[in-house]
């Protein structure tokens, strides 16, 4: 199966389970894969027969961006249920959120969950 990739978007939001989290906000980024046949879209040079991943990009800013959660497991979760709901050319996807300020005392470098989802 072919695959578009879309890496190291970047957004600003309010996620978190600490107050100071919710209240200051901080930068989330987001990679995600998604799966799909891309031999129509290919041979026809249409957009309509693959993903728009600029309209994706603005599925992806308007949740992380939306409304704060405590998990960034829950950001995730939703991104993947707004893309298969609204591309359904995509087969499969794989979404990783990741939170390189989160409150940890020490050194790290990142902080990220990935999950994958696919149509029944």
């Amino acid at each position: 199966m072919d695959k578009i990739e879309i890496n190291g978007m970047e957004f600003f939001g309010y996620h978190g389970c600490l107050p100071d989290e919710r209240e200051k906000g901080q930068p989330f980024l987001v990679d995600i894969v998604l799966w799909l046949d891309l031999a129509p879209a290919g041979e026809s040079d249409d957009l309509e027969k693959t993903v728009d991943y600029a309209a994706v990009f603005q599925t992806v800013q308007a949740i992380v961006e939306g409304a704060p959660v405590a998990l960034i497991e829950t950001v995730a979760e939703r991104i993947a249920a707004a893309v298969l709901a609204g591309y359904p050319l995509v087969r499969r996807l794989r979404v990783t959120v990741h939170k390189p300020r989160a409150p940890i005392p020490g050194k790290f470098a990142d902080v990220s969950v990935t999950l994958r989802r696919e149509r029944p």
